[in-house]
């Protein structure tokens, strides 16, 4: 698979220089994916503004590593203009897929992710405090 990578604290971006998603691409983007995982990279964004098209096992690696980016609480952001593609990715029913037209739209879905990750966890914190004091309080 040919690629350049740039690591960034919130984020890692693939950028892919291939035509297609298929063949030995699929299992190389896993592999590389779950070493970022490793990293700490629980959001992932892959540019594939050269790819045309992607095969079953190409559907395949992008379902399992979407899948692990939500496990994490990340995202996996695929950025493509190419309304073919998008078409092939949308009938695949991948849940949870984000699917962006550009890098900068792609970085800003990322840092949305964590706004609401962080909110949600304060949400979270405020709640639990609240009911063991209400709970103490009618005893």
């Amino acid at each position: 698979m040919n690629y350049t990578i740039e690591k960034n604290e919130q984020y890692a971006l693939i950028r892919l220089t291939e035509s297609e998603f298929g063949g030995d691409v699929p299992t190389d983007f896993e592999a590389l994916s779950r070493s970022l995982f490793r990293e700490g990279y629980s959001n992932i964004i892959v540019d594939m503004a050269p790819i045309q098209t992607v095969d079953n096992a190409g559907i395949m690696a992008i379902r399992k590593i979407n899948r692990q980016c939500v496990n994490e609480v990340g995202l996996l952001v695929l950025v493509t203009k190419n309304d073919e593609l998008i078409e092939t990715l949308d009938t695949a029913n991948i849940s949870d897929l984000t699917i962006l037209p550009t890098v900068e739209e792609a970085i800003d879905a990322v840092f949305m992710n964590e706004l609401e990750n962080d909110f949600r966890s304060e949400d979270d914190d405020e709640y639990e405090g609240g009911v063991s004091s209400g709970r103490d309080t009618d005893f």
